[in-house]
């Protein structure tokens, strides 16, 4: 396999996963850039799980610039806007203000988690990888994963069960319900 076999087989999971983690499309670029620097300066042909030993670096930069850089990001990245753009071509307004608010609540949630949570969170159901894999990715126990994303997803449950109840207050209040 070449260098630019590897990158064009890895860069949109570490790109998507840089983005999902920083929420910032600037800044998920410029990572993507560093990890593959960092692939190819190491011997990555030696390396037996390419993929997860990726996604490890991925990971590590993610949380060095989570790190140096405490705000929250929600800045709507260029991507986004040009994928909304187009599917509002085919979609229709209600289905596209519903999923909008749905994606805005989604991550309201996910940006209140702390950051290992929300590793965790984004790498299982984000960037798709094993129980297995994370625990490589980030060299933790599988049973740690296990223990965060029980924790990030009960969390995000109860939040989310508390905006369901202030609306149902709201409805009956006013006799919608």
């Amino acid at each position: 396999m070449t260098e630019r076999e590897l990158f064009d087989s890895y860069n949109k999971d570490v790109y998507r996963t840089c983005y999902y983690m920083l929420r910032n499309a600037q800044d998920a670029e410029d990572l993507c850039h560093d990890v593959f620097v960092t692939v190819f300066r190491q011997n990555w042909r030696s390396v037996e799980h390419i993929r997860a030993w990726i996604m490890r670096i991925t990971m590590n930069h993610c949380l060095n610039l989570l790190k140096k850089n405490q705000t929250k990001r929600e800045k709507q990245n260029q991507v986004q806007w040009l994928h909304e753009q187009t599917t509002a071509l085919v979609k229709s307004v209600d289905t596209i203000v519903l999923e909008k608010e749905v994606a805005a609540e989604w991550e309201k949630l996910l940006n209140q988690l702390p950051d290992k949570l929300m590793a965790v969170i984004t790498l299982r159901y984000v960037g798709e990888l094993s129980m297995a894999e994370v625990a490589e990715t980030l060299e933790i126990p599988v049973g740690t994963v296990k223990s965060r994303l029980h924790k990030a997803l009960k969390i995000m449950r109860k939040k989310l069960k508390q905006n369901q109840s202030f609306w149902l207050k709201g409805e009956k209040q006013f006799g919608t319900y």
